[in-house]
């Protein structure tokens, strides 16, 4: 009988196990490779792909220097320049009105009628008592004429002369106490014609005809406002004191007052500063002023809110800027500032004015220097920027902005 014998290492399990092993040890070499390449790839990579980093699109101005008007501003409300409540003098019966509601009236110009018909008669019994007296004072004269003629004469005594000399004095004292009286009795008359104390714009009226109005009635007949001239009133911080002082003292000439709309953009008229005022209110820390306008076409008008811009001097070779170009930090302001290399940087600056699109600074700018006006929300420090193509650039307003003129500045 013959035994045949089979070797450990012809046994099925132990080539299945084998062929296993060197397949998970070829998957992790293939792996390894992969995951080398890979990392060095990405590596390798990742400073090309910064270095090759497409410049940020934005638009610059040129930094100017130029003469900047210098002004103030704040909020004002229209006032009128004088303000009269018209009311009766005495008591009596309106008669008539000699106004339209709403309409310009001139100085001297009627405009209520009282009844005058009880006035008239206390002045002509006024006038007829002061003839009498006139006449028996007349009649006095002419005794002391006799009575003067006679102790020359020595046909009257001493005592008759002097007692018609002291009758002639009591009579010119009495016929002076009448000519008051009929100027007193005049002036009450003249009352019953009410007439405009200024020139000026009626309101409306607060009595009709008709009415009994009393010298003691606090609403009047009609309001008056003198709106041409103008006045607007206006407050400013308290530090603004000292430089109107400084320029009051400087020059004879008050100081120019622009009035805007609200909006700021439509200019209502032009004026004269006419009050300081002698105190600062210690409540909001601002002083209260006043100007003076010439108002022929009413532009402005009682109660109306206005943006009021005193004007002081002109700052010479005043750097400016955009305003856009001005960026504001957690702690300061700040612009962008392109290279030769057009390169970007943030620049510290101190701004001491913007107003109209444009920014005055002080610190931190030389002239012509570029700056960012548009597209710095993309930048970072050292970024590389671009301008973009003339017709982009005026579609984008940068270019228009930037060469905006300076027309005034307020601090």
């Amino acid at each position: 009988m013959t035994t045949t014998l089979t070797t450990a290492t012809g046994h099925p399990l132990f080539q299945r196990r084998s062929t296993w092993l060197a397949t998970a040890a070829l998957v992790l070499v293939l792996g390894g490779g992969t995951w080398a390449l890979t990392h060095h790839s990405a590596h390798a990579a990742k400073p090309e792909a910064a270095q090759a980093a497409p410049p940020v699109q934005v638009t610059t101005a040129r930094v100017k220097q130029q003469d900047v008007q210098v002004y103030r501003s704040g909020i004002g409300t229209v006032a009128s320049m004088a303000t009269v409540t018209v009311k009766a003098r005495i008591d009596g019966q309106l008669d008539k009105v000699g106004f339209v509601e709403g309409q310009d009236v001139k100085a001297g110009q009627m405009l209520a009628q009282l009844d005058p018909r009880t006035l008239q008669a206390q002045l002509a019994q006024a006038q007829a008592t002061r003839a009498k007296d006139q006449a028996t004072l007349a009649n006095a004269r002419a005794d002391l004429k006799r009575y003067t003629t006679l102790i020359a004469q020595d046909a009257a005594t001493q005592q008759q002369l002097d007692t018609q000399k002291a009758l002639v004095n009591q009579l010119e004292a009495t016929v002076q106490n009448d000519a008051a009286q009929v100027k007193y009795a005049e002036v009450q008359l003249s009352f019953t014609r009410i007439s405009s104390p200024m020139d000026g714009r009626v309101g409306a009226r607060l009595v009709d005809p008709g009415n009994i109005v009393h010298a003691a009635d606090t609403n009047g007949l009609v309001v008056i406002n003198q709106i041409d001239p103008i006045a607007v009133q206006f407050t400013l911080p308290e530090d603004a004191v000292q430089d109107i002082n400084r320029l009051q003292q400087k020059s004879s000439q008050p100081l120019t007052v622009v009035a805007y709309d609200r909006s700021g953009a439509q200019m209502l008229g032009t004026g004269k500063l006419i009050l300081l005022n002698n105190q600062i209110d210690t409540t909001s820390g601002t002083v209260q002023l006043k100007g003076s306008f010439a108002n022929p076409q009413h532009s402005l008008w009682p109660g109306q809110y206005v943006n009021v811009r005193l004007q002081l001097d002109r700052r010479p070779d005043s750097l400016t800027v955009p305003a856009a170009a001005v960026q504001r930090g957690q702690d300061s302001t700040y612009v962008w500032v392109v290279d030769d290399q057009n390169k970007v940087g943030n620049v510290p600056v101190h701004v001491v004015q913007i107003a109209d699109g444009t920014a005055v600074i002080d610190k931190g700018l030389s002239a012509n220097q570029r700056v960012v006006v548009d597209g710095q929300y993309k930048l970072k420090p050292g970024a590389s920027v671009v301008e973009p193509p003339p017709a982009q650039k005026g579609a984008a307003g940068g270019g228009a902005e930037a060469n905006k003129p300076a027309g005034g500045s307020s601090n």
